[in-house]
């Protein structure tokens, strides 16, 4: 009895120890990890979960904001009030995201969207609220940075000031060109990435760009130029541009080689099928850069420039010229200002950071 009672007991004692290898290994392992990958152990979402969230805010990117067991979950295209299922695709230390399943409770001021391509294009991100809605949440995310950074009064803050009409206001239009030669694409990036997402028809733009848009992407299909492709470096056409002015209109072809194929053609078709061009420019960038425009420019019609005003002041412009892109909110903007400011003629004003000087000289009067 002894002796079996002893190998038992060195039985017992080799399994005791196993146990506890086991653990101070399980030990080990959890002292390994870093705050940051113990706080997303810990969160109370993880990858997959399917969870309902009541949003009570909006963010930067005018995602929805809630909370989960007091863990914030940001929901793109949700909206505060509503409640939505969502299912979490990201889980970090302090937040996590997910994607939008369903929508529980509706809030009163969702809308459809008015673009067809609204949710795959990442130009825009609230087109599913009225925009008396977006006025009051762009106030509202005024108000919170107010009170929570500046520590001030958030009644500070007077409400937004919208135009009378929130659509067709842009006077600028810049695409990315891609896809392969044969197949080109022209359109904006997906949302969170540089997917083109075909298209050269937007609701936000002037009319005027639409035009110049479908005309440049009809005629790079005609003659079938190479578009750039960004990872490799190779290929031709990497941009159009559209600037909508008041004397005219300027296009901008933006290339990664010195060399634009067919411009003599180009200029033909472009002056034929949109005869309110008054400039066509043709940009190089030969960098791998997310750079719009390259430095160096070769006008190949007109003279290079297009004419622009805010009320009576008029403003020559280039292609690298900075001017604001919604003329009607810029002299709102503008008046505005003036009128808080109550300038009685005699102070000094430092006008910092003033691009082309376009307050500098309402201030001046």
């Amino acid at each position: 009895m002894n002796g079996t009672s002893c190998t038992s007991r060195k039985k017992k004692s080799k399994q005791q120890r196993r146990n506890g290898n086991r653990a101070n290994t399980g030990q080990s392992v959890t002292s390994t990890l870093s705050k940051k990958q113990q706080a997303i152990l810990n969160a109370p979402v993880k990858l997959g979960d399917e969870v309902l969230v009541t949003i009570h805010g909006i963010g930067s990117s005018g995602e929805g904001v809630g909370r989960v067991d007091d863990f914030t979950v940001f929901v793109p295209f949700a909206l505060p009030g509503e409640t939505v299922k969502v299912s979490i695709n990201m889980v970090k230390k302090t937040y996590a995201t997910g994607r939008l399943l369903e929508i529980v409770t509706m809030a009163p001021n969702r809308i459809d969207p008015r673009c067809d391509l609204y949710g795959f294009c990442g130009g825009c991100q609230l087109q599913h609220i009225t925009y008396e809605g977006q006025l009051s949440l762009k106030t509202q995310k005024v108000k919170d940075v107010i009170e929570r950074i500046g520590h001030q009064n958030p009644e500070l803050v007077k409400p937004a000031l919208g135009p009378k009409e929130p659509w067709a206001y842009r006077n600028k239009m810049q695409m990315p060109v891609g896809g392969t030669k044969g197949n080109i694409q022209m359109g904006f990036y997906a949302m969170g990435s540089h997917d083109i997402v075909q298209g050269t028809n937007c609701p936000i733009q002037d009319e005027g760009n639409n035009i110049i848009a479908q005309a440049c992407y009809q005629i790079a299909k005609e003659f079938d130029i190479e578009p750039y492709d960004e990872h490799t470096g190779k290929g031709v056409l990497r941009h159009v541009i559209g600037r909508i002015g008041q004397s005219g209109w300027m296009i901008i072809l933006v290339t990664a080689t010195e060399h634009l194929p067919h411009q003599e053609k180009w200029v033909e078709k472009l002056t034929e099928r949109v005869p309110q061009v008054e400039t066509i420019v043709h940009n190089v960038n030969g960098k791998r850069t997310n750079v719009i425009l390259g430095p160096k420019n070769t006008v190949l019609y007109g003279d290079g420039t297009i004419t622009d005003h805010i009320k009576d002041l008029r403003f020559t412009l280039s292609p690298h010229s900075f001017f604001q892109v919604n003329p009607e909110q810029t002299t709102v903007l503008y008046d505005q200002a003036l009128a808080y400011a109550d300038l009685k003629g005699n102070e000094t004003v430092i006008d910092a950071y003033c691009g082309t000087g376009t307050i500098s000289l309402f201030l001046a009067h």
